[in-house]
C-alpha cells in the first residue's frame, strides 16, 4: 500500500452557482483523490488580477496516497468535468471552477508543469485566510514560516468576507458509526487487513490487527503441518482470546466504533481443516469455552476472492513460508467460512465480491466497498 500524504487545495468559483461548483468539486477530489480531511469557512473576495464577479475561496486538506504528478492529473480533469474553460491567451478570467495545489506534503517540486508549493500563494490572501484556518502550524517548507506568519507579512490588502454557509465533506454521507464493532473475514490473501486499516483511517475507528506475524509456529506449520498443526491452533486461539480481552473489550472515547481484520470464529474455522480428528475434539472444548467470553462483531464482513487471485495476492506479498499455499487448501478453508455463514443472521452478515476490485489501488473500488457496509 502506497504511503499516504496530506496535501493542501485552494479552490475558487465566480461563475454561476458558486457554492454549488465548489461542493461539487469537493466531491469530485473526495471520489477520486481522497478523503477530505478538513475544510475551510468560505471566504467571498473581489476577482483577482481581472474585472469578474466576486470569488467565493475555499481551502481543504486531501489525504491521499497518489503521487503529486497524479494528483495535478486528475485535478485538470475534475476542473474540465466542472466546466472550467483554459484560454492562456486571455490571461485570468471568469471560471466556475479554479482548483490549486498549494502544497504535497512538506515536499518541494520544481519541474515544468509542476511546482509545490505554489509559487505564488504567500502573495494572495484569499488562499492564505482559509488556509489560516485549518492549517495554522503547517510550515512552508522553504521559507519554514506557518500559514499565519505569512499571512501577517503578506502584502495583498485584497478584502475579504467570511461566508455564513458551509460546504459539507461526503464522507459524512457514509456512516459505519451505527455498528460498534466490524469484523472483515476472508480466506489468506484477501486483503482483510488492508481494508481494516483504510476504514479505520478514514471512519475513526480503533484498529485491531491479527497479531500472526507474532506466531513462533507459523513458518513451521507449513513446512510441516502434521507436526506443527495442534500447537499453531493452539497458540493462534489463546492469542486471539487474549487480544479480545485486552482490545476489543476496552471502549476508547476518541473512537467511533472498533473495526478487526478478523474473528476470533476462524479459529475453529482453521482448526477442523488443519487438525485430527481427537485434536480437533479437544480443541473444540476449548474453543466453546473462550468462545462464549469473546465480544461478538454486530456486522460480520466476509471478502470473496477467487482462488487464482489470492495465490497471486500471497506470492505479491512475499511471505516465505506461504509459498508452498495450495489451492485446495484455500478452497478448504473458503467452504468453512461459507458454511459459517450461514449459520448467522442475514443482517448480521454482508457477503462482498472482490474478484473484480481492487480497492487498495482503486478508490472507486473502495468507496464501492464501504458504502456497501454502510447499506441498511
Amino acid at each position: 500500500m502506497n504511503a499516504a500524504h496530506y496535501i493542501y487545495l485552494s479552490l475558487g468559483s465566480n461563475s454561476g452557482d458558486r457554492f454549488l461548483h465548489l461542493q461539487n468539486a469537493i466531491d469530485a477530489l473526495f471520489e477520486t483523490i481522497g478523503s477530505i480531511e478538513k475544510i475551510s469557512p468560505v471566504y467571498e473576495t473581489p476577482s483577482w488580477g481581472f474585472e469578474g464577479d466576486p470569488f467565493l475561496n475555499v481551502a481543504i486538506i486531501v489525504r491521499t496516497s497518489l503521487s503529486a504528478k497524479k494528483v495535478l492529473k486528475k485535478i485538470l480533469r475534475i476542473e474540465t468535468q466542472l466546466g472550467r474553460i483554459r484560454n492562456k491567451e486571455k490571461g485570468y478570467q471568469d471560471r466556475t471552477i479554479d482548483i490549486d495545489l498549494l502544497f504535497f506534503h512538506d515536499q518541494i517540486i520544481q519541474e515544468k508543469d509542476l511546482a509545490v508549493p505554489h509559487p505564488h500563494l504567500h502573495k494572495r490572501r484569499f488562499v492564505l485566510q482559509p488556509l489560516s484556518d485549518i492549517a495554522p502550524e503547517f510550515l512552508h517548507p522553504e521559507t519554514k514560516k506557518n500559514i499565519p506568519q505569512l499571512l501577517a507579512e503578506c502584502e495583498d490588502n485584497t478584502s475579504i468576507h467570511k461566508m455564513q454557509r458551509w460546504l459539507k465533506n461526503p464522507i459524512a454521507a457514509i456512516d459505519l458509526s451505527k455498528y460498534n464493532f466490524i469484523a472483515i473475514e476472508g480466506n489468506i490473501g484477501a486483503g482483510k487487513t488492508s481494508l481494516a486499516s483504510k476504514i479505520a483511517e478514514d471512519f475513526n475507528a480503533k484498529l485491531v490487527l491479527e497479531r500472526f506475524a507474532d506466531n513462533p509456529f507459523l513458518p513451521k506449520f507449513y513446512k510441516d503441518k502434521n507436526r506443527y498443526a495442534f500447537p499453531l491452533e493452539m497458540s493462534f486461539l489463546a492469542d486471539r482470546y487474549q487480544q479480545s480481552q485486552d482490545d476489543l473489550n476496552q471502549l476508547d472515547l476518541f473512537k467511533d466504533f472498533i473495526i478487526a481484520d478478523y474473528d476470533i470464529y476462524k479459529s475453529l474455522i482453521f482448526a477442523k481443516i488443519t487438525l485430527q480428528e481427537e485434536e480437533f475434539n479437544l480443541y473444540r472444548k476449548l474453543f466453546d469455552i473462550m468462545y462464549k467470553e469473546t465480544k461478538k462483531p454486530e456486522l460480520y464482513l466476509f471478502l470473496h476472492q477467487n482462488t487464482d487471485k489470492l495465490l497471486q495476492n500471497i506470492q505479491k506479498r512475499g511471505r516465505n513460508y506461504e509459498k508452498t499455499i495450495q489451492p485446495d487448501y484455500l478452497e478448504a478453508v473458503q467452504k468453512g467460512y461459507l458454511d459459517f455463514i450461514k449459520t448467522l443472521p442475514k443482517n448480521q452478515v454482508k457477503m462482498i465480491d472482490i474478484s473484480n476490485l481492487n480497492f487498495v489501488e482503486k478508490r472507486e473500488d473502495y468507496l464501492k466497498i464501504v458504502r456497501q457496509i454502510a447499506q441498511d
